[in-house]
């Protein structure tokens, strides 16, 4: 069968040329990825081999881990940009994969040769200037929170790029609720930036105003599940001990992108906002 001179395949002969299953083929079809070039009164699917090409790198970045969502935008994307999506991608689930190692490694050690000995964080008090951001709002648990922080990060630097506004590597995450590996809690997660930008979907654009915080720096290598309770346990005591009021949820401000620091870097502040 061809319409307009290209060769159209069935879903089971496309899928065969692919490698990839009927299921698979259903699931793309659905998700905006690959639609097939025609649907016939009987509902019958037919493809090109144009797409075979397409198919091919859905299969890769699902070999990858990739989600659906992502890959959407790196099909979508021009090769450079898609490259760069790309290494942002890969970045976070390294960082994901580190975190991960880090706390088996921490829970090892316990169960082997009992409790480590606890780090002391210095605690330091300081201002944070106004700044304008643009924001995201997730509902996550634990398990997620590093790839669900990177992908929302990734969505309101894309849309900064688009508009024109020059960002850092600085951002920063903001806890509305207690996240926990069996609950989830709604976490905000903001791009300071300098520009005219409106926002759009899910982003807002807003000022988050001068605070007074107090906090304690993290390095990238202590930067995971169960380590960095500790940092928060510090500026919580500080916190209590001064007196202080606290005026704002309880926040991570990230100094730069993880794949810009070494392991010893300081690359996190865990700050909590007080009332002077």
């Amino acid at each position: 069968m061809t319409t307009r001179g290209l060769e159209l395949m069935t879903i089971g002969e496309f899928g065969r040329r692919a490698g990839l299953s009927i299921k698979a083929l259903r699931l793309y079809e659905a998700s905006g990825l690959l639609p097939p070039a025609t649907v016939d009164a009987s509902n019958y699917r037919r493809y090109t081999p144009d797409q075979l090409g397409r198919a091919g790198r859905i299969s890769v970045f699902r070999r990858l881990g990739m989600p659906l969502a992502v890959i959407g935008e790196l099909l979508d994307l021009p090769d450079a940009e898609a490259v760069r999506r790309l290494d942002r991608w890969w970045a976070s689930e390294r960082a994901a994969w580190s975190s991960r190692s880090e706390t088996y490694t921490w829970l090892r050690t316990r169960l082997a040769h009992g409790d480590e000995p606890e780090r002391r964080y210095a605690v330091h008090t300081g201002v944070r200037p106004a700044r304008k951001v643009a924001t995201l709002h997730i509902e996550v648990d634990q398990v997620q929170l590093v790839p669900e922080m990177s992908a929302a990060e990734w969505e309101i630097r894309r849309h900064l790029q688009e508009q024109g506004a020059v960002a850092t590597g600085e951002h920063w995450v903001i806890f509305h609720g207690q996240v926990t590996p069996d609950s989830e809690a709604r976490v905000e997660v903001c791009v300071p930036f300098t520009g005219a930008v409106e926002p759009a979907g899910r982003i807002t654009i807003r000022v988050e105003p001068e605070r007074l915080v107090a906090y304690a720096a993290v390095t990238r290598d202590d930067c995971f599940y169960p380590r960095i309770l500790q940092a928060y346990e510090a500026v919580g005591e500080h916190v209590r001990a001064a007196g202080l009021t606290v005026s704002a949820p309880p926040r991570e401000l990230y100094l730069d992108s993880w794949e810009n620091l070494s392991g010893t870097d300081d690359f996190v502040h865990v700050a909590q906002p007080f009332e002077g």
